[in-house]
C-alpha cells in the first residue's frame, strides 16, 4: 500500500457488557482463533472478581478499566542508532499502542501467575493491577524510570 493507509476494522462490542474494549482484550487474549473459550475466560474472571469485591460500588467492568488504566505506559524507550553509538531514546505512545501495550501486559503477567485456571489467574493480575501493584504494574513503573532516567536523549526523537 504505498499511498492510501489501510482502513481501521471496527470491533463490534461483546454480548454481555456491549463493549468493544472488551472484545479487543478478548481477541488479543484469544489462542488458536478459540474465541467462545477466550470469551469464557473474560467472564469467568469478571464473575470471581463480583465475589471478591462484593461490597464494592464498582463494578467489574470498572473495576478492570481502572486496572488497564493504572498500567497504560505513556512513555517508552526507542533504540536510535547515532554516530555508532546506541541511545535509548524516550517517546510517547500512540493511543492505540497505548491499549495493545497494557492488554498484553495484563495477559502475559495473568499466565505466568501459578493459580488453578486462566481466569482465576486473570482475576489476580487485575486486582493486583487495580491496587496498583503487581507485575504488570511493576513493569509501567520500569517503563517509565527508563524514560525518566533517559530523558537527555530526548533531542534525538525520530
Amino acid at each position: 500500500m504505498r499511498k492510501s493507509k489501510p482502513k481501521k476494522r471496527l470491533t463490534l462490542p461483546d454480548p454481555k457488557y456491549n463493549d468493544p474494549r472488551v472484545t479487543r482484550f478478548v481477541n488479543d487474549m484469544m489462542w488458536d482463533g478459540k474465541k467462545s473459550t477466550a470469551f469464557k475466560i473474560f467472564y469467568d474472571c469478571m464473575d470471581i472478581i463480583a465475589k471478591k469485591l462484593k461490597d464494592s460500588e464498582e463494578t467489574p467492568l470498572e473495576i478492570w478499566r481502572k486496572a488497564l488504566d493504572n498500567i497504560t505506559p505513556s512513555v517508552e524507550v526507542k533504540s536510535r542508532r547515532i554516530g555508532g553509538a546506541t541511545f535509548q531514546v524516550p517517546t510517547e505512545i500512540r493511543a492505540d499502542r497505548k491499549i495493545s501495550i497494557s492488554h498484553k501486559w495484563m495477559i502475559g503477567f495473568a499466565r505466568k501467575r501459578s493459580g488453578r485456571s486462566m481466569a482465576e489467574k486473570l482475576a489476580a493480575e487485575i486486582l493486583a493491577a487495580y491496587n496498583s501493584e503487581g507485575a504488570a504494574f511493576k513493569k509501567k513503573e520500569d517503563t517509565h524510570r527508563m524514560a525518566d532516567a533517559n530523558k537527555a536523549f530526548s533531542h534525538f526523537k525520530f
